[in-house]
């Protein structure tokens, strides 16, 4: 019975202290939240549910700026500089298996995904440095790749959102901002 007893005490004092740690230590919520996407979409949830096997070909994983009223292309990301792809950290790509950009291999691995923007075309660039914030140490240098793309202009679209979508041999990743797309062809 005096187990139990000092047992009980125990276990509310520990809660009593677990209690008083503050919640406003904790980090808010991000402006621009991450996401990701996979190819083939949805690989986490078809893995789980036992209706894919074996990798991925891929996935991103960038911040989601929004546009809240703002001139994006030209104003808030000006044309022709190095642009990390999103906010925050700069985006990253992985690769689980070759693939083939702009009739170029690119090596299984993980790289940082630049842009520069320009109004009618964008100048993609995978680059060998990763978990990197924003793009203020961009080296070239370090660069894996780079492919130009054009830009199609549609209604605006709020969030930065990048997905893959199947194609003929491989498929793209396409992004979406502002008015702007722009679709990288990907092949493996």
């Amino acid at each position: 019975m005096m187990r139990t007893l000092m047992l009980f005490l125990l276990l509310a004092a520990a809660g009593q202290v677990s209690a008083q740690v503050s919640t406003d230590s904790l980090p808010g919520l991000d402006k621009s939240p991450m996401d990701e996407s996979y190819f083939p979409a949805n690989y986490p949830i078809l893995k789980v549910e036992g209706k894919i096997s074996g990798t991925p070909v891929m996935r991103v994983i960038y911040s989601r700026p929004q546009m809240k009223g703002r001139k994006i292309f030209g104003d808030l990301i000006p044309f022709g500089q190095v642009w990390r792809l999103g906010a925050n950290e700069a985006t990253e790509i992985e690769f689980f298996t070759e693939v083939r950009i702009d009739q170029k291999k690119v090596p299984k691995g993980r790289y940082t995904v630049y842009a520069i923007p320009y109004p009618d075309t964008w100048t993609l660039i995978l680059n060998r440095d990763t978990d990197t914030w924003g793009s203020f140490h961009y080296d070239s240098s370090r660069d894996v790749l780079r492919t130009d793309i054009p830009v199609v202009h549609f209604g605006p679209t709020e969030a930065l959102t990048i997905v893959f979508h199947a194609r003929g041999g491989g498929a793209t990743m396409d992004i979406y901002w502002d008015d702007a797309n722009v679709s990288l062809p990907i092949t493996f």
